[in-house]
């Protein structure tokens, strides 16, 4: 089986583009209830962590945003925070660059 070569800036430019295109800003209500429908059991631990970002960030703006790839984001402009999950595979914090690019995003609105 021949080694697949992965291009990070093809892969980065694409997520951007899809980013741009569907970033919206999304109230705490739709937060909970998109968390309730990808984390249904009590002790799922991604559960904990996703409720958790949006108690920490209580008061603040979301956004929110899907790649063309399925990784969707969640980004606390005020506090320069986020994070990324894909439904059913994990979740994690963003990264200096992630949160760089979803910063211009957003000020670029």
């Amino acid at each position: 089986m021949p080694f697949e070569t992965i291009n990070i800036e093809e892969i980065t430019k694409a997520r951007r583009k899809a980013i741009a295109e569907s970033i919206r800003t999304i109230s705490v209500e739709e937060l909970k209830a998109l968390g309730e429908e990808l984390f249904p059991l009590m002790d799922n631990p991604w559960r904990e962590k996703f409720f958790g970002f949006i108690t920490e960030n209580a008061g603040a703006t979301f956004h929110h945003a899907t790649t063309h790839d399925d990784v969707q984001l969640i980004y606390c402009h005020t506090k320069h925070r986020g994070m990324w999950f894909v439904p059913g595979t994990g979740m994690g914090p963003m990264q200096p660059n992630g949160l760089g690019i979803l910063k211009q995003i957003v000020e670029g609105r």
